[in-house]
């Protein structure tokens, strides 16, 4: 029972943690709804900041169901015990009543005296001695018990009364997020039916942004093989130093993997034993744009491909690296846009959408090492990074390598 309580109580401060973090995600969002509100030309944006609000109050809503569930486990628990403590202490207070009645009816001096007097043998009057010093200790422990056992019931009930209150706490804390999110879905609604009027205006300008999408992915696929091509012949010259008499064949060097070294081998083992552990490519923000194939967010028979995920962030946010690597590219697609692509072991990260860049190709970099800023749209006002990550040159959802994602 006491194993059960540790594992509950470890559990819920997990989620207490997990429901701070959904908070301050929803802060932030609200904090990035409200900018893109003011700065934003089309409703758009708002629709897809606001799906995201949606999601993280359903998150929340979910989170404090948890703990009310663990808080009802626990509560069961201690009723149980006090239930328990409630039987052992009736029966040890009506055991030490029945002693003190016969403690009673003995209590003179004389008939104790004359007990032990009327041994028939030393042996026996020891015996009877021992006895009755035995039960006058015995009678100690038994009051001793039932104070313990009293104390305990005290502590039981108090922690029963916390966490009762603290359920209803957590009840009313999920009724008013509710409420929340009704009204947030309302307002979702508005929005989408303010903007069917211009639905074709709309699609047309995201099937020219998914166009562009797809130019930059070709562009960044063919950028890629040439930095696996040029890490074969790296390793075939290393391999050629160090074993003249080993052939590499050109199949090998221009193959669509990565030949690994024995040092790339282990950067590329450290990288995939961090799967799930990784650092956001920024601070702090949200996936605004999942990876894959899905339907837009305000039109839903309009399906849109995404390579990576999109991270909408603060304005001035700085990219970072998400481990240890090599910077590959420094890709130009505007004076306003650019990317870095880092190699770590067969792994490449690229990050997409950077007004500025900080670092240079072949440069190595660190773990949350600073590589640009990244780029605010002036017309929507959103500040967005496009991020991506692939093993040689397959593709694979960032959202499985990311820490909470």
């Amino acid at each position: 029972m006491t194993s059960s309580m540790w594992s509950q109580s470890t559990q819920q401060e997990k989620l207490e943690e997990r429901k701070a973090q959904i908070q301050q995600e929803i802060r932030d969002n609200e904090r990035l709804l409200q900018t893109v509100k003011k700065k934003e030309k089309s409703a758009v944006s708002v629709v897809i900041v606001q799906a995201n609000k949606i999601k993280l109050k359903e998150k929340l809503i979910n989170t404090t169901e948890k703990q009310k569930k663990l808080l009802s486990n626990d509560m069961y628990i201690n009723q149980l015990q006090i239930n328990k403590l409630n039987r052992e202490l009736t029966a040890l207070k009506e055991d030490y009543a029945k002693m003190i009645v016969k403690s009673y009816k003995s209590r003179s001096e004389q008939s104790r005296a004359m007990f032990i007097l009327s041994s028939n043998s030393f042996l026996q009057a020891y015996k009877r001695a021992q006895y009755m010093k035995q039960y006058t200790n015995y009678r100690k422990l038994q009051g001793e018990e039932i104070k313990s056992k009293s104390d305990q019931l005290i502590v039981y009930n108090g922690k029963l009364n916390v966490q009762k209150t603290a359920k209803q706490k957590l009840i009313a804390e999920n009724e008013k997020e509710r409420l929340s999110l009704l009204k947030a879905k309302q307002e979702q609604q508005k929005l989408v039916d303010s903007i069917k009027k211009d639905k074709k205006k709309i699609a047309a300008e995201i099937k020219k942004k998914q166009q562009e999408a797809r130019a930059i992915d070709r562009q960044i696929d063919r950028l890629m093989r040439e930095a696996i091509a040029e890490a074969n012949r790296k390793a075939a010259a290393e391999n050629a130093k160090a074993n003249p008499t080993a052939t590499v064949s050109k199949a090998a060097v221009s193959s669509s993997r990565i030949i690994l070294t024995a040092e790339t081998k282990i950067l590329a083992d450290n990288f995939r034993a961090n799967k799930g552990k990784l650092p956001w490519p920024v601070e702090r923000g949200f996936v605004s744009s999942v990876y894959g194939d899905h339907p837009h967010p305000v039109i839903p028979s309009l399906m849109i491909h995404n390579s990576g995920v999109d991270i909408t962030t603060d304005q001035g946010a700085t990219a970072r690296a998400v481990f240890a690597g090599e910077v590959t590219d420094v890709m130009i697609f505007s004076p306003v846009n650019k990317a870095v692509m880092i190699k770590h072991g067969d792994y490449f990260t690229v990050y997409q959408n950077l007004s500025s860049v900080s670092v240079s190709k072949g440069d190595k970099v660190s773990l949350k090492q600073s590589i640009g800023k990244v780029r605010t749209n002036g017309d929507t006002g959103k500040t967005i990074i496009k991020f991506t990550i692939s093993q040689n040159a397959k593709y694979d959802n960032p959202a499985s390598w990311l820490f909470n994602m």
